[in-house]
């Protein structure tokens, strides 16, 4: 086999490395070009539960289990 940097093949190395460089650049920058970033709307979440039928209806079953499983002190120290 014969040496590349002997024969004069390195320059044939080089231009294919340099072209691909350049089609990876050409592609980035038409990528970015041609890009349209959408906006997106901020989603807001219901945080009141009374609008909230199911909900109300688990709120509700909570509290009556808490009731019966725990007793408050009457007064925090």
């Amino acid at each position: 086999m014969d040496n590349p940097f002997e024969t004069g093949h390195i320059k044939n190395y080089i231009l294919l490395y340099v072209s691909v460089v350049v089609i990876m650049v050409l592609f980035f920058i038409a990528s970015t070009l041609f890009h349209n970033a959408e906006t997106v709307k901020k989603k807001k979440f219901i945080m009141d539960v009374k609008n909230i039928p199911h909900a109300r209806k688990a709120d509700q079953n909570i509290n009556e289990l808490n009731s019966r499983r725990f007793k408050l002190m009457p007064k925090g120290y």
